[in-house]
């Protein structure tokens, strides 16, 4: 383009060695033009945010490059960016899910990263594929991008060692493997149902209603006090002598229309009715103790009793057990629930609050203004983004990542890098809530914008830079047989997932696709299994095993390349 001006081409053509306002403008024209790509449908998949890499490397082989120092920088605050936000994605979830069927999931999928671990070994080892190379054909296979990160931390920290000796680029094999691994995962999701043979809305009800059964959410139920054990004591006595976990929230003397919100000391009376909250069988436990189930419709009037839910932004009551705040001594009021992280929670006295928590309260109209000012209740407060929060977990996070640990037999340090170390700070800083001023809480909108557009940087920068030598490496190497080899790591961990996870973990079908996807971090197989099965249910097993896949993958790929390299 001779015609334009001179610093014009210098910005938007390539360049031998770019500026830096080259390389944005380069960075940013690969991320429109990707994700334009990414919403291109066929047969109900798109590639999404993956489109990036792919027109990255296009671009790479049309002789654009970056500034070496913005290719690194982008790479790994991408990288960050996008871990930080799964972990504080899924973190507040992921310690009460072990405790459910997390071991299990998490058992399996484990099961499933060792087996992909083992053949990329075998490849290594039969082929002569340098290990660097089979490495970044298990991270694309797999779709495992941190694991990518991982693997290229790894051998920068070899070529340290071994200044002479000259290390593949993984993102290479990645880059060949990466859409033959989401084709592969959504054969395996369509396979699934040709192991079950089961109709798949009725699979999906049964699983709604184990689900219902295994973790219920707090209800209410009215009930009428007629038992002579329960007339004349106090709703502490009977709750602590019964080991009762149900909250009663509301009480209304017999031939009375005044409703309140009784403190522990209240003594009951012979055919007063009460409004419980708990779980079912605490529920049905407690109106067997105290009487029987009541239909009285006086005990909901919202004339001297109201029900408000309020928001938590007030740093003084951050980190504080509901107990502490002594709510019903001081206000006659009550916490019933505790909506957090989309999970619905009794407010038990132990409970400790967080920032963003939604709390649903028991109290008059005065009370209810007055717990509104201690809790915060700004709507406006909860739309700032915390910044705080964000620098310092990620602070954390890398400080965590850098820490050097020593494996039997290497001679090279493992790291949790940049990768695992900022997903398992914000995994704890999520699950711990903040202190203070710092909290953990983060908008599902923040935190999906952080997420695509760290990962956009990523695949932007290791697209660019495997683009420069892409074609030449695909014919050298054959790609075709890489295409394969990538194929192989992805299916047979895959089908083993499906055969262990049916025959031998008993594991329905609807959370194993989610399992599937989790195993192999692959949103777009979620997405793939959400829309193709017509149910949301697969995100819970997919969030269960996520994390701890992850960085076990992250791991798995410094092993290969350390001891095998």
């Amino acid at each position: 383009m001779e015609w334009l001006p001179i610093w014009f081409n210098q910005l938007l053509l390539p360049q031998e060695t770019p500026s830096i306002a080259s390389s944005i403008v380069t960075v940013f024209l690969v991320l429109f033009f990707g994700i334009l790509l990414g919403k291109i449908k066929l047969m109900k998949v798109s590639l999404g945010v993956s489109g990036v890499i792919f027109v990255g490397i296009f671009f790479g082989h049309l002789g654009y490059k970056l500034h070496p120092e913005i290719q690194e920088f982008l790479r790994d605050l991408g990288l960050i960016l996008f871990v930080y936000a799964i972990g504080m994605q899924l973190g507040p979830s992921f310690f009460s899910r072990l405790k459910q069927d997390g071991i299990k999931y998490n058992g399996l999928a484990l099961i499933t990263v060792a087996s992909a671990m083992f053949i990329t070994w075998a490849i290594h080892a039969l082929y002569k594929i340098p290990m660097e190379s089979a490495a970044g054909l298990m991270t694309g296979a797999v779709t495992n991008t941190p694991s990518l990160g991982a693997a290229k931390a790894a051998l920068q920290d070899l070529s340290h060692q071994f200044p002479n000796k000259v290390f593949a680029d993984p993102t290479h094999t990645y880059a060949i493997a990466y859409p033959i691994g989401i084709l592969g995962i959504i054969f395996l999701l369509l396979l699934v149902k040709v192991f079950y043979r089961k109709d798949i809305a009725a699979e999906i009800e049964l699983f709604k209603a184990e689900i219902k059964r295994k973790h219920p959410e707090p209800q209410t139920l009215k009930c009428r006090v007629i038992n002579a054990d329960a007339i004349g004591k106090s709703i502490d006595d009977i709750l602590k002598s019964h080991q009762l976990n149900v909250i009663v929230s509301r009480l209304k003397h017999s031939g009375s229309e005044k409703v309140v919100s009784p403190t522990g000391k209240e003594i009951l009376i012979e055919r007063d009715v009460l409004m419980l909250v708990g779980l079912p069988q605490e529920l049905d436990k407690a109106v067997a103790i105290f009487g029987y189930a009541s239909s009285d419709q006086f005990i909901e009037s919202q004339q001297d009793m109201r029900t408000q839910t309020l928001v938590v932004t007030n740093n003084l009551v951050i980190q504080k057990t509901l107990a502490q705040l002594h709510l019903e001594k001081a206000y006659e009021a009550k916490v019933t629930r505790v909506y957090r992280s989309g999970m619905e929670l009794l407010a038990y006295p132990e409970l400790i609050l967080h920032y963003g928590d939604r709390v649903r309260v028991v109290g008059s109209i005065s009370a209810l203004e007055a717990i509104a000012k201690l809790f915060g209740n700004s709507e406006k407060r909860l739309q700032e983004p915390q910044l705080l929060s964000i620098f310092v977990g990620i602070v954390l996070g890398v400080i965590l990542g850098s820490i050097p640990f020593y494996l039997p037999g290497l001679s090279v340090p493992m790291k949790l890098g940049v990768a695992a170390g900022p997903l398992l700070a914000a995994i704890l800083i999520s699950r711990f809530g903040g202190i203070k001023s710092l909290h953990s809480y983060l908008q599902q909108s923040a935190l999906s914008f952080m997420k695509d557009f760290g990962i956009c940087l990523f695949f932007a920068s290791i697209g660019i830079h495997a683009g420069e030598t892409f074609y030449e490496i695909f014919v050298q190497n054959n790609g075709f047989f890489w295409l394969i080899q990538g194929l192989l790591i992805t299916l047979i961990p895959g089908l083993l997932m499906i055969l262990l996870g049916k025959y031998i973990f008993k594991i329905s079908l609807i959370p194993l696709l989610g399992l599937i996807a989790g195993a192999h971090t692959d949103p777009a197989a979620l997405e793939f299994a959400t829309n193709y099965y017509k149910t949301e249910l697969p995100l819970q097993s997919y969030a269960t095993v996520y994390p701890l896949t992850t960085l076990a993958r992250i791991v798995s790929v410094q092993i290969l390349i350390i001891y095998f390299t």
